[in-house]
């Protein structure tokens, strides 16, 4: 037999408005709250979500899209975002887009239709048109580690992907390397780092070579694929800087397979500070996203608009900051 909000009513001792209430996250008295939750933990009653959302209310659920759940700081995020919206009392339904614009659209469609509360959109996201259809409709909406598009008003939490960019090649090049590659995948954090190494180039008089920045398409087989054309042009370079640390495995990989021994034979960095930074060999230098911040911040700010609390948009720009291991040395 299904069990209705009448049955827990009745077994809470209270009002079904007050059990109403309960539900709607609305003041009630402590008591009774608790004897409301009792009953319906006691009567294992789950309210309806569909029902609620038909009614108008809200349905305690965040649609999550992010690019690629195979990419460890992505996996991450994906951990640190479904914690942090669980402690606020809020569901996470993850979607993978592969980096395609038609998956994003079809899975923002069928997350309204679901009708959930907002939107973090993770990483590459692509189609700008569907964000500006959410933000037309006042549908919540939050790019998580990701560059917002240009003239587009939207909340967004991301690191300072200009300035990691220029970190880790200035350091580099404090190391005494003037012939520096970068091994990056197609996302707009990725050009802002890109543009951050070029500025630290240009800074130290170093000339750039067009055929050392090379795109792929986020997997550590084309990175290593990549990696071993680079290394087999004229002038190879000293330094390769993967644009974020499942990259950097693949420059590590194709690198060996030219049997490089790291970092003597070349330096090798990433980009996020991932697990994988830190169990490969030799460990990596790369540079720290602070993830678990960055991400509680987009929850909350999230969370603000949804509830009604805040209706300014923000945008919180974290600073990144260089983490130096083994996979770097100085050349002369």
């Amino acid at each position: 037999m299904k069990i209705t909000i009448y049955d827990v009513a009745e077994k809470a001792g209270v009002s079904i408005s007050t059990v109403s209430k309960v539900l709607n996250n609305q003041q009630v008295g402590k008591k009774s709250k608790e004897k409301v939750l009792s009953a319906m933990n006691e009567l294992k009653y789950k309210p309806s979500v569909l029902a609620s959302a038909l009614t108008g209310k809200r349905t305690s659920t965040i649609g999550f899209l992010l690019p690629d759940i195979a990419n460890p700081f992505i996996a991450e995020m994906a951990r640190q975002v479904e914690d942090r919206a669980h402690e606020r009392g809020y569901n996470l339904v993850i979607c993978s887009t592969d980096f395609r614009s038609e998956k994003e659209e079809h899975y923002v469609s069928l997350l309204r239709q679901k009708s959930v509360d907002g939107f973090i959109f993770a990483g590459g996201f692509k189609n700008r048109n569907v964000v500006m259809e959410l933000l037309k409709e006042n549908v919540p909406v939050i790019l998580l580690a990701a560059e917002p598009h240009p003239n587009l008003t939207v909340n967004t939490v991301t690191v300072d992907n200009f300035v990691g960019g220029y970190e880790i090649a200035n350091y580099l090049i404090s190391q005494g390397h003037k012939n520096i590659a970068v091994i990056a995948e197609d996302a707009t954090s990725s050009q802002e780092r890109i543009r951050g190494y070029k500025q630290a180039m240009q800074d130290h008089n170093l000339y750039v070579q067009d055929e050392h920045i090379m795109i792929c398409n986020s997997s550590v087989e084309h990175a290593q694929k990549l990696t071993e054309a680079i290394l087999d042009t004229p002038n190879p370079p000293t330094a390769i800087i993967g644009a974020n640390d499942l990259l950097a495995i693949g420059i590590l990989i194709g690198a060996r397979e030219k049997n490089l021994v790291i970092p003597q034979d070349l330096s090798i960095t990433g980009f996020d500070n991932t697990l994988l930074s830190k169990c490969c060999d030799p460990t990596l230098t790369t540079v720290d996203q602070p993830i678990q911040s960055m991400c509680s911040q987009a929850v909350d700010i999230l969370l603000a608009e949804i509830e009604g609390k805040h209706n300014t948009r923000q945008k919180i720009l974290v600073l990144p900051k260089l983490i130096i291991r083994n996979s770097t040395c100085e050349v002369y």
